[in-house]
């Protein structure tokens, strides 16, 4: 038996195998950092917040645990799962495995919203705000130009558009890099493209968070029809599936996922692309087993990257470097298997 076998019959006997893992990477990602952590603490502290028993954990040990390591794990867990599952969406909606959530230029329009809210000096919120704002029209415009082009592939006009909106926003960004003032708000504007989870509130996790969850619904609900958009428009319709529509409402939803998480990260790469792959290899194509194993695998490693990215220098390596030195050479494994096409 193959190992990829071996992993789908792990997963599919044990379903619980992958979220027990991400629970124990959290466990893991609390005690690891400048400042260690015991496991006895962590489990100390926890009971006095669950169950109101006195606790001996010293000041400094729960400022850390609750303030500072326990938001930005779950903002890790946030943004790896919605990264995923839009990467998961999209993959399936263009049958192909090396698409990822920016293609349609959602990244590129928050980028730019967030440079130049940045080159405006404004708050973080109203840059926050910018980012989202940017990545949703950004690929509203898309989709407008998708449709008014008539008598050609509706998906292949999709993806044309985003790489040519992308260009653009790709365009001004470096326009306003240019004209920004480089002691101050350059190195603010090259951090927040690398991403980083640095920064993070618990304002900021509870803020995506919902709207994570809204986008989730739409792919939860319509999972089955997901199924039917692999096999192409046509043999959708014969299914009775409209085709057209219903890639509006998967788009909508992975773009509202995607640009409410970078708006709070900073654009991160490749997450969006390998861990839908990987979890496509592991629990097979079906989208209702497809999404949540792309979902844990997203949060899990996206949670290793920033504990890496958090503990492996003095000073604090931006996740977007990580996740392409992890990430291009799977893709240059992807592209090798490519010849033997969609699986």
């Amino acid at each position: 038996m193959s190992t990829v076998r071996r992993w789908r019959a792990t997963t599919r006997f044990g379903p619980w195998l992958l979220p027990v893992l991400l629970g124990l990477l959290c466990l893991g990602a609390l005690g690891v950092g400048p400042f260690p952590v015991t496991p006895a603490q962590i489990v100390e502290l926890a009971a006095a917040r669950l169950l109101g028993v006195p606790a001996e954990v010293p000041e400094i040990v729960e400022t850390v645990i609750l303030q500072v390591r326990l938001p930005r794990i779950a903002g890790a867990l946030v943004v790896g799962a919605a990264l995923a599952a839009a990467g998961a969406a999209y993959q399936g909606l263009f049958r192909n495995p090396l698409v990822s959530p920016d293609i349609l230029g959602v990244s590129a329009g928050a980028g730019l919203g967030a440079v130049l809210g940045i080159f405006l000096s404004l708050p973080v919120f109203g840059i926050q705000l910018l980012a989202f704002l940017f990545g949703v029209v950004t690929v509203g415009l898309v989709y407008l130009v998708a449709t008014a082009v008539r008598g050609r592939e509706p998906v292949l006009v999709l993806v044309l558009a985003g790489v040519v909106l992308g260009a653009l926003a790709g365009a001004i960004i470096s326009l306003l890099k240019v004209l920004a003032d480089p002691y101050d708000q350059l190195p603010a504007i090259t951090f927040w493209l690398l991403g980083s989870l640095a920064v993070l509130t618990p304002d900021d996790v509870l803020a995506a968070a919902p709207l994570v969850l809204i986008g989730l619904l739409p792919l939860h609900l319509l999972r089955w029809r997901m199924n039917l958009m692999t096999l192409g428009d046509e043999e959708a319709l014969t299914l009775g599936v409209d085709a057209a529509r219903l890639r509006l409402v998967f788009i909508a939803a992975a773009t509202l996922m995607t640009a409410a998480v970078v708006s709070i990260s900073g654009i991160i790469g490749w997450v969006g692309l390998i861990m839908p792959h990987i979890a496509r290899m592991l629990v097979g194509p079906n989208f209702e087993r497809l999404l949540p194993a792309a979902m844990t695998l997203g949060a899990g490693y996206l949670l290793i990257v920033d504990t890496l990215a958090r503990t492996m220098a003095a000073t604090e390596v931006p996740l977007g470097i990580l996740t392409a030195l992890l990430g291009a050479p799977f893709f240059l494994w992807l592209l090798a298997r490519g010849r033997h096409g969609w699986q």
